[in-house]
């Protein structure tokens, strides 16, 4: 989970995400007061599932452990293959929008001619 939330295309995104919701709640006093409430109770239930999950979680360490290394290896591959990952969406969206700009043009004028 770290190596994903990591990878600077997840990062920034997650970024753009908690910038819109901060503002949001800056902007809207109702919408404020109902995100408040849903943290609050997203925070109570993990505070109150945490004693409950790690016994749990001992137990099932040696899976998790072969799932995280099967899972490293997978991402290690999808970062070769996927170069993008390691852009920012900014920058994402930037190339994306030359490239459908760039493509439409060429369909132009492939038409006009």
């Amino acid at each position: 989970v770290n190596r994903v939330v990591n990878l600077t295309l997840v990062s920034s995104a997650c970024d753009m995400v908690s910038t819109a919701y901060a503002s949001t709640k800056e902007s809207h006093p109702y919408i404020r007061s109902v995100c408040d409430a849903a943290e609050k109770g997203v925070k109570s239930m993990t505070e109150a599932t945490a004693s409950y999950v790690q016994p749990v979680l001992t137990t099932l360490e040696p899976h998790v452990a072969a799932a995280n290394e099967y899972a490293s290896k997978g991402l290690d591959k999808l970062e070769e293959k996927v170069p993008l990952l390691q852009k920012p969406v900014d920058q994402v969206l930037s190339e994306t929008k030359e490239l459908v700009s760039s493509t439409v043009v060429e369909a132009k004028d492939a038409v006009s001619s």
